[in-house]
């Protein structure tokens, strides 16, 4: 997987590939010739006393010490950007799939790890190809032209070389063989701390009524320290890969001069002849220790890697049709016939048997016990889920082939759950119209019943909403999600339990603005209070994923006992009546 990721998503900027291999070559080919010239500054100048010719080596030897310097920096300049751009592609691409994901998807991995996979998953890739840029090219050259130009020095001594580096290897072997199930369990571990502390923020109010900040300190404590056994396992591993790495460099420095001494002293090599073999035997092992850097972030990356690719290989349950119907011009006509839907592993089916419609300028009531299926039976309408039995049709056509875009700019969903995003009031209200105009939104506040509040807020429509909608109440939330969707305009409006935070007076008043406001449009009312819908055109009522109820609030009062015991729980008799 971690091959397939650096092809797809290096394959396109070849040319900066290219770049760095030449800068990194032109690097390993001077440091190369570093070393032979050393040897000769000895023999030929320091022996003979050749001023001039040490001169003029020595300024060779400058030269191509800064070729060497500025062959390093374009080389990790480019290296940087390659890198860079290749985490910016990926991070795109991570975000693009799991936007269109539908909710089965993002169950399925969780939240927490979609965040981490495309944050400090992407991070570890993307350094790795980083490091590539700047030592997989020179270290190789390094060892391999080591090896050569170490043999044309004193092929006698090349046995060490014969046992040094296999020894070097195995060491290094061993290690990182040890670091990768480590590292896999890491990745895992950060997982579930980012989502303890998700839980502990997004809960803070909760763990504090409750009086559980112990308890949570407690859970986050253990996942932390389980975090850091398994970062001290793999960081004790990695930390004994460098001092083997200089064990073996320095026992093969002490061997090189104790065997070479001899040759010296017996006339069969020169003194620079001997430093320039040492000074190759250390590039060799040098190169060895540099891909050691990468043997330590291949495991790694390469778990990390498997997981941005489980989710870029994960298709979306929800797809758009290869060759979508356009829906004809319709008001908004919802049709679900005989609709059944079961989440994936379910035993049974979540809903069964549904089949009503929702007409143009009516309100479509749905009401029933927790867990009923409420919420779910209005996500298919929305292609939030897709049905996994009979059709939900929009003005006609089955919503499995319409265009998403086209189904989605008919439908004004308010969430069970109303969320804002950081910005200003304006900001949220224009996620439903980017175009609309201020008179627009003032219009649709006043509809949500929320204009007062935000005319009391400094700045108005320009006050600041914090991420989430924190710095309001829930009910002014709630009214803030509504006007968003009617800044929207659509043919059909969902409003998922959007009227609980309410009080009695203002759920009234926000009803009553949009029977008025919104004669032509299909409304559809999900509601645990009977108050909120009992004046709907119909109202539907869900037990256990099935219809028990279909008719007006009179009609059920008569026909349906499970509607019958929710209203006697809430309303006195002469309310019901």
């Amino acid at each position: 997987m971690l091959g397939r990721i650096l092809w797809r998503y290096l394959r396109p900027a070849w040319p900066v590939v290219l770049l760095v291999v030449i800068f990194q070559l032109g690097q390993s080919i001077a440091s190369l010739a570093l070393p032979t010239l050393n040897a000769d500054i000895i023999d030929k100048g320091v022996v003979t006393g050749d001023i001039g010719y040490i001169w003029s080596t020595g300024g060779v030897m400058l030269m191509i010490s800064l070729l060497q310097v500025v062959c390093a920096l374009i080389a990790v300049y480019f290296g940087s950007r390659l890198a860079m751009g290749m985490g910016k592609n990926l991070r795109a691409s991570l975000f693009r799939r799991v936007v269109a994901f539908s909710q089965r998807e993002v169950g399925q991995f969780g939240a927490p790890s979609l965040i981490t996979r495309n944050t400090n998953d992407v991070q570890q890739v993307q350094m790795l190809v980083q490091m590539s840029a700047t030592v997989m090219v020179s270290a190789p050259m390094l060892a391999i032209g080591g090896i050569i130009m170490a043999v044309r020095q004193d092929a006698g001594l090349s046995w060490l070389m014969a046992v040094a580096i296999p020894v070097l290897l195995i060491i290094v072997s061993l290690i990182v063989v040890r670091m990768v199930p480590a590292f896999t369990k890491m990745q895992a571990r950060i997982d579930r701390i980012n989502q303890i502390m998700r839980e502990q923020l997004t809960g803070i109010r909760v763990v504090r009524a409750f009086v559980r900040e112990n308890e949570e300190r407690a859970r986050f404590g253990a996942a932390s320290d389980q975090v850091m056994e398994t970062a001290l396992r793999a960081g004790n591993l990695m930390a004994l890969m460098f001092p083997a790495v200089m064990l073996v460099m320095n026992l093969s420095s002490a061997a090189v001069i104790w065997f070479g001494a001899d040759q010296v002293q017996n006339h069969g090599v020169q003194i620079g002849t001997l430093f320039a073999f040492l000074n190759y035997l250390m590039q060799i092992l040098m190169g060895v220790m540099m891909a050691t850097f990468m043997f330590v972030m291949i495991p790694r990356a390469a778990v990390c890697a498997n997981r941005i690719g489980a989710v870029l290989d994960t298709e979306p349950s929800v797809q758009a049709p290869d060759a979508p119907v356009k829906a004809p011009a319709g008001r908004g006509r919802v049709v679900f016939d005989d609709v059944e839907f079961t989440y994936p592993g379910a035993d049974e089916p979540v809903l069964r048997g549904i089949t009503f419609a929702a007409e143009p300028g009516t309100t479509t009531a749905i009401i029933g016990s927790t867990g009923a299926g409420k919420t779910t039976l209005v996500g298919l309408i929305a292609r939030l889920f897709d049905v996994t039995g009979g059709e939900v049709r929009v003005d006609g056509t089955d919503v499995r082939a319409m265009d998403p875009d086209d189904l989605w700019a008919r439908v004004g969903l308010v969430p069970q759950r109303a969320f804002l995003f950081a910005g200003t009031v304006a900001s949220n209200l224009r996620y439903g119209d980017r175009d609309a105009s201020d008179a627009d939104l003032w219009h649709a506040l006043d509809l949500a019943q929320a204009k007062g509040f935000v005319e009391a807020l400094e700045g108005g429509l320009d006050a600041p909403i914090a991420q989430g909608g924190t710095n309001v109440s829930g009910g002014q939330r709630q009214r803030l999600a509504i006007a968003r969707a009617l800044v929207k305009r659509p043919e059909i409006y969902v409003f998922d339990d959007s009227f609980s935070a309410l009080d009695l007076k203002t759920d009234a008043a926000l009803r009553h603005a949009l029977d008025e406001s919104l004669p032509d449009a299909t409304r559809i009312v999900v509601a645990q209070r009977v108050s909120t819908i009992q004046h709907a055109d119909q109202i539907i009522v869900l037990d256990h994923g099935r219809m028990v109820g279909l008719g007006t609030h009179d009609e059920l009062l008569e026909t349906c006992e499970t509607y019958r015991e929710i209203v006697d729980s809430q309303l006195s008799a002469r309310e019901a009546a």
